[in-house]
């Protein structure tokens, strides 16, 4: 690889990097701040599901309500019989209710 070559793919590398949110601010500086991740314009709900016992009946149910439109992540925790749904605007509850059923379990409400 010629010089020329080496400069120009090492420019595509970290124009790439820049382009797809390398840990590397543009000022040079790595690492993290320490903030959480927050998605912007998501709404967070938390569910009381009954009857989850198992990491079978979290999948059963997560699998479900990911089904719903515009929910973009599902964390079932069968310990709590707590459903955390992040979706990009508000869920309808009889939808997740729906969903909630047909994985056999029952919607108790939010929390």
């Amino acid at each position: 690889m010629t010089a020329a070559e080496t400069a120009q793919a090492d420019t595509t590398q970290n124009g790439a990097e820049a382009a797809s949110g390398s840990c590397c601010s543009p000022s040079g500086g790595c690492g993290s701040t320490g903030a959480a991740e927050v998605q912007v314009g998501a709404v967070t709900a938390v569910y009381e599901v009954k009857g989850m016992t198992c990491g079978h009946c979290e999948g059963a149910v997560s699998s479900e309500i990911s089904e719903i439109a515009g929910v973009e992540t599902v964390t079932a925790v069968a310990a709590t019989g707590r459903v955390t749904v992040v979706s990009a605007a508000p869920l309808d509850e009889e939808a997740v209710r729906a969903a909630v059923d047909e994985a056999g379990y029952e919607l108790v409400g939010t929390l």
